[in-house]
C-alpha cells in the first residue's frame, strides 16, 4: 500500500514538472521577438528615411545638387537700385556756335576715341563748317541732333561716357540709415543670371528725398565687359556683419519630417534624410552644427520632391 502511494506521488510530481517546462517554452515562443522579425523592422526604418532616385529623375524634377561646406553668413539689408553712368567720366558735347548740322559721324552706342569726329556744323555767324570732336574716349550714350536741323549752343548735341565703370544708386529708407556706412560691402544682383558683384559703398548722400523718405547710397562698379547697362534696375544686399561658419547649406535644403529638421544627403543612388542641428542663418544660407559634413552632396532647390518620394515609399511599405 505504501509503495502504491509513493508511486502516485512521484507520477504527480513528474506531470507538474512537464507542465511547467511546457508553459515556459510556449511563453518564450510567443513573447520574444525572433531575429527575423527584428531585422525586418530595421529594414522598414531605413526605407522610411531614404529613397533611390536616378540622375535622370533628379534632372526631370529640377532638384539642385550642392556641396555642403564653409560659408559666410551675412546680416544684410535688401535694397533696390539703378545703374547710372559714372558722372565723373561723362561729358556733354555742346556746339561752339549755333548752326545747321551738315554731317553726323556717330550715333548712340558707337565707341569713340578722344579727338574723334562726331559731327560737322555750319556756323550761323561765319557760314563756315566746323567740327565737333569727342573730348574723351568712351561710348556715345545720347545724341540730340539730326542731319539738317538747327544745333544750339544751349543744348548738348552728344553725351560721351566712359562706361568701363558705372554707378549703382541705392535707396536706403530712413529707419535703416543709422546702420549704413561708407565702406560697407554691397553685393549687387544684376538680374541677368550672371554672378553677383561685390563692392564697397563709396558715398552716402547728406540729404534725403522728401517724396520717398529715403537717402541715396552709391557704389562704383567695374564694367570692363560692358555687362552693366545704365538705366537698368538692380537689387542689392548691403552687408552689415559677417560670420564664418564651418558647414552651411542653402535654406531651401531644410525640410521637416515628423517634426524633425532634415537635409537630404546624396549617397550613391540614394537620398538619405539626415537629422540636423541648425545654427545661425541669413537670407540664403544656414549653419549646420551636426548632421551634414563638409563636402557631402545634398538636395538644395526642390528638395521637397525628395521628401514626397520618401513619403510615398513609406506609405507603400506600410501596406
Amino acid at each position: 500500500m505504501k509503495r502504491l502511494f509513493g508511486n502516485i506521488v512521484l507520477a504527480a510530481i513528474a506531470a507538474a514538472a512537464i507542465g511547467f517546462f511546457a508553459f515556459n517554452l510556449g511563453n518564450k515562443g510567443a513573447g520574444a521577438p525572433t531575429k527575423e522579425g527584428h531585422g525586418h523592422g530595421h529594414e522598414k526604418e531605413a526605407q522610411a528615411n531614404s529613397v533611390e532616385m536616378s540622375d535622370a529623375k533628379i534632372a526631370a524634377a529640377g532638384i539642385e545638387l550642392l556641396k555642403a561646406g564653409p560659408g559666410v553668413l551675412r546680416d544684410s539689408l535688401l535694397l533696390n537700385g539703378i545703374l547710372q553712368p559714372n558722372q565723373e567720366a561723362l561729358v556733354q558735347v555742346t556746339p561752339r556756335f549755333s548752326g545747321v548740322v551738315r554731317e553726323i559721324k556717330k550715333r548712340v552706342g558707337d565707341q569713340v576715341e578722344k579727338g574723334e569726329l562726331l559731327a560737322k556744323i555750319e556756323s550761323n555767324q561765319s557760314l563756315t563748317v566746323y567740327e565737333m570732336r569727342a573730348p574723351i574716349a568712351g561710348t556715345v550714350i545720347d545724341r540730340q541732333i539730326s542731319l539738317g536741323e538747327y544745333a544750339s549752343e544751349q543744348k548738348p548735341s552728344f553725351t560721351v561716357a566712359d562706361i568701363s565703370t558705372v554707378w549703382v544708386d541705392l535707396s536706403v529708407f530712413r529707419r535703416d540709415l543709422p546702420r549704413v556706412k561708407v565702406g560697407n560691402t554691397v553685393v549687387i544682383d544684376v538680374g541677368d543670371r550672371g554672378p553677383p558683384i561685390e563692392v564697397k559703398l563709396s558715398y552716402i548722400s547728406p540729404v534725403g528725398n522728401a517724396d520717398t523718405q529715403s537717402a541715396l547710397a552709391r557704389a562704383t562698379l567695374p564694367n570692363d565687359q560692358a555687362r552693366l547697362k545704365p538705366g537698368l534696375f538692380v537689387t542689392a544686399r548691403l552687408v552689415l556683419s559677417a560670420k564664418q561658419a564651418p558647414v552651411v547649406v542653402k535654406n531651401v535644403a531644410i525640410q521637416t519630417m515628423d517634426n524633425r529638421n532634415v537635409v537630404f544627403v546624396r549617397d550613391g543612388d540614394k537620398f538619405e534624410a539626415r537629422d540636423v542641428e541648425l545654427g545661425a542663418r541669413d537670407t540664403e544660407q544656414i549653419e549646420v552644427l551636426f548632421g551634414v559634413a563638409d563636402g557631402e552632396t545634398y538636395a538644395g532647390r526642390n528638395s521637397f520632391v525628395v521628401k514626397a518620394e520618401i513619403g510615398k515609399g513609406a506609405a507603400s511599405h506600410e501596406h
